[in-house]
């Protein structure tokens, strides 16, 4: 088995070389774009690219507020469509929401027993977009206490 050494020359001008060759390999390549802000689902190009969710069979209609998507683009460069997405908050990014009265289950994170954090599904009684549900930490009006 023969092994062989190769020897590199360690001087002044071979790192100036090598610094001029990573600089150059870092550069951004410049291309054409076309950046747009989205203010919210109403913009123009919020829903581009974006595909409707599939209905999962729990959930009743499409959200009110993302139409179906579940989320919308927040900012979209429409050249390289290059994005960054906003999960919609009322229907967890699901697309659906339930118009009954059913729970409404969504991924959440909680602390284990052990202390550690772990994945669950919580679930949350419906929202209606039009009559919002009170701070459950808020206190009971006498109403509420009655039923």
């Amino acid at each position: 088995m023969t092994r062989c050494i190769v020897y590199r020359r360690h001087d002044a001008a071979t790192a100036q070389q090598n610094d001029r060759w990573t600089a150059s390999r870092r550069r951004p390549i410049a291309h054409a774009s076309n950046v747009v802000q989205c203010d919210g689902p109403n913009s123009p190009h919020a829903f581009d690219i974006i595909p409707l969710q599939p209905r999962n069979g729990t959930l009743d209609a499409k959200c009110p507020i993302c139409h179906g998507y579940g989320q919308w683009n927040t900012e979209i460069d429409l050249v390289s469509f290059r994005c960054k997405r906003a999960i919609c908050d009322y229907c967890h990014g699901a697309g659906w929401v339930e118009t009954g009265n059913d729970p409404v289950g969504h991924a959440d994170i909680v602390m284990s027993p052990d202390g550690y954090p772990q994945w669950v599904v919580a679930f949350d009684p419906h929202q209606d977009p039009d009559h919002p549900v009170a701070d459950p930490a808020a206190p009971l009006s006498p109403e509420q206490i009655k039923r």
